[in-house]
């Protein structure tokens, strides 16, 4: 099992995470951010991104007034960097995104440890999905994703799941 909450494994990875890899070390994106201890998750990770897919790192903040603070002393001065706070899943959630060369980054902090956030949990489960399934069912993510479909419905669908995909998706791992 790759050690996701490291970005040493893009290093080995396709052109697309190697890439990533030297974006993400060479700004220090997550160094900068060490303090909320974040984890890069999405498809670029696990390798069924598409051409526009951004980099997404969830960060744990425990004061929401002082990540807002650093994001915007981090990052504020970066190409078309927006953020903005929401509420998703019923948690505060303070979200980010700017570019850097060619990749989008979004930085999504919540108030719960990174590594029990959904974002977090839904890329371990499409991980060990994708370790069971052949080529063929990547390659379908893939297509799904082009379409229009987000990651998580675009498994649901795959695999037969009803139902919110999102919820049905942490609750699959169960059948792994």
């Amino acid at each position: 099992m790759i050690d996701f909450t490291h970005i040493e494994y893009l290093k080995n990875g396709n052109k697309r995470q190697v890439h990533a890899y030297e974006i993400l070390t060479y700004n220090k994106v997550l160094l900068n951010l060490s303090e909320f201890e974040p984890i890069l998750v999405g498809t670029i990770p696990i390798n069924i991104d598409i051409e526009n897919s951004d980099l997404d790192v969830i960060c744990y903040w425990k004061n929401k007034t002082d990540f807002i603070e650093k994001i915007n002393v981090l990052f504020g001065k970066q190409n078309q960097f927006t953020i903005r706070e929401t509420l998703i899943g019923n948690a505060e959630t303070v979200l980010a995104n700017f570019k850097i060369d060619d990749f989008e980054i979004e930085v999504f902090g919540q108030n719960v440890p990174t590594m029990n956030q959904n974002g977090y949990k839904h890329m371990l489960i499409e991980y060990q999905i994708l370790k069971t399934k052949d080529e063929n069912f990547r390659l379908e993510i893939i297509k799904l994703k082009q379409k229009g479909y987000k990651t998580e419905p675009a498994f649901a669908f795959l695999l037969g799941l009803k139902g919110n995909p999102y919820e049905e998706l942490l609750d699959y791992k169960l059948q792994i």
